[in-house]
């Protein structure tokens, strides 16, 4: 099984939830700015979209959106328990993976990051999102996780609570997500995918910056 990432990307929480799960894949980093992996290899020819994550399965078929991949690896290591095994608990995994895809990962981040985005964006969008951000603080106030217990969608969730440093998204105002991020820092799978990425995310700085 192979995964296409690109360093602190969203791909990062696919990292998380197979280091959590003990599942084994190869890592392909690919450049997001050349679009090429390391090896060489053109990704827009293997995916043209050009986005990660990217699985490969074992059977040589292609799975993308972050999504799906979280929950195949979910599903594939069932004793790690980052996926619920009932009906009532598959749809909240589903409900919190696609309110932070939506409304957090492209609603909230995609625009703070876009710096060719018109004036006034970043306000407009500060403003939209903080109905979203007190929900989330709400539901996680006097909770460890999302769920009953750590799933991918903490991975999912934690990823994106990332960006928050680059885009410069004081969470001050929503305590308990603040909280709840600090307190996944430490937790051991998550600590090593953050630790190997920030070195490959330098790593590709560095290169960009002597191209």
């Amino acid at each position: 099984m192979d995964l296409y990432f690109s360093p602190m990307a969203c791909s990062l929480a696919s990292r998380i939830a197979l280091y959590e799960t003990g599942g084994e894949a190869r890592f392909i980093e690919v450049d997001p700015k050349t679009k090429r992996t390391l090896e060489g290899a053109d990704y827009l020819k293997i995916y043209p979209l050009g986005l990660v994550p990217l699985l490969r399965l074992d059977d040589g078929s292609l799975l993308s959106e972050n999504a799906a991949i979280l929950q195949y690896i979910g599903g594939r290591n069932p004793q790690a328990g980052l996926a619920p095994g009932d009906d009532a608990g598959r749809a909240h995994l589903q409900q919190w993976l696609c309110f932070i895809g939506t409304e957090l990962h492209k609603g909230l981040f995609l625009p703070l990051f876009d710096q060719k985005a018109p004036e006034g964006t970043r306000q407009h969008t500060l403003n939209k999102s903080a109905s979203r951000l007190k929900f989330l603080d709400d539901h996680l106030a006097g909770r460890e996780f999302l769920l009953d217990r750590f799933s991918v969608a903490d991975a999912y969730l934690y990823t994106v609570l990332n960006w928050t440093a680059p885009t410069r998204l004081d969470l001050a105002p929503w305590l308990a997500v603040k909280a709840y991020h600090e307190r996944l820092r430490a937790r051991p799978a998550i600590a090593r995918a953050f630790q190997e990425e920030m070195a490959l995310y330098q790593a590709e700085l560095a290169r960009h910056k002597a191209a």
